[in-house]
């Protein structure tokens, strides 16, 4: 199933919402740019590395002209691939309007960048030492969803489903939708944490960012006032 766009009225324009669409966008174009040494500096410089990390987090210096604790946000704005960019801003446009119209421009803003820096931070945890990057809004994005989820439960998600030669869009409950995504990644990362699957790739997913983000979208959401009536 592919989100195309809920049911919930919003009360102001989410500007922040098409601001980050905007920048990702702008951001991958520049990237399809490079030429393949480029794009890897410019990867090793703005993703998350998560070896470099853990080098600077012991207080040595990684030799880099942006701070590695600065890739937590800059790689929250980077993709891998038109598909990976393409699917994340589409869950960004359908469900990130309505928690920007309930939390308000800026504390919406503060929520998206956090969630995707603490997903960021999970996903390290479970390999502090590799040195692949790290890169992509899913983690912010799954942080969107964990708020939208139990702020939003029962709005329906108007969305396709590919059935063989055959496309047609049902409606699905938020908390169905959101939750079979979930629910596929904690799985994937915990086969992930297998050693079998540590000596292998696992298809360039960040399911513990995704896990992570969702569990802190859960948690800072109510805590900007994801459930108060007012707005900004």
């Amino acid at each position: 199933m592919f989100p195309l766009y809920d049911e919930n009225p919003t009360r102001i324009t989410p500007f922040i919402t098409y601001g980050l669409i905007g920048m990702n966008v702008l951001l991958f174009l520049h990237e399809v740019s490079l030429s393949e040494t480029q794009l890897e500096q410019f990867l090793q410089l703005y993703a998350v590395v998560p070896r470099q990390l853990t080098v600077s987090f012991a207080g040595a210096s990684v030799n880099q002209s942006v701070p590695e604790w600065a890739t937590l946000f800059t790689s929250q704005f980077l993709h891998g691939g038109w598909w990976h960019l393409i699917s994340n801003m589409v869950f960004l446009w359908v469900f990130g309007n309505n928690i920007e119209d309930r939390l308000g421009h800026f504390k919406y803003l503060i929520f998206y960048l956090s969630c995707g820096a603490l997903a960021a931070l999970c996903q390290w945890l479970v390999g502090v030492n590799s040195t692949i990057p790290s890169l992509g809004a899913s983690g912010a994005i799954s942080g969107i969803l964990g708020a939208y989820i139990i702020r939003f439960p029962r709005t329906g998600v108007v969305s396709l489903v590919f059935l063989g030669f055959f496309i047609t869009t049902i409606r699905v409950p938020a908390m169905i939708l959101i939750g079979l995504f979930i629910v596929q990644n904690v799985i994937s990362g915990l086969v992930s944490l297998q050693p079998a699957a540590m000596s292998v790739e696992t298809g360039g997913v960040a399911y513990w960012a995704h896990i992570g983000g969702f569990v802190f979208g859960l948690i800072l959401g109510p805590l900007l006032g994801l459930f108060k009536q007012d707005y900004e």
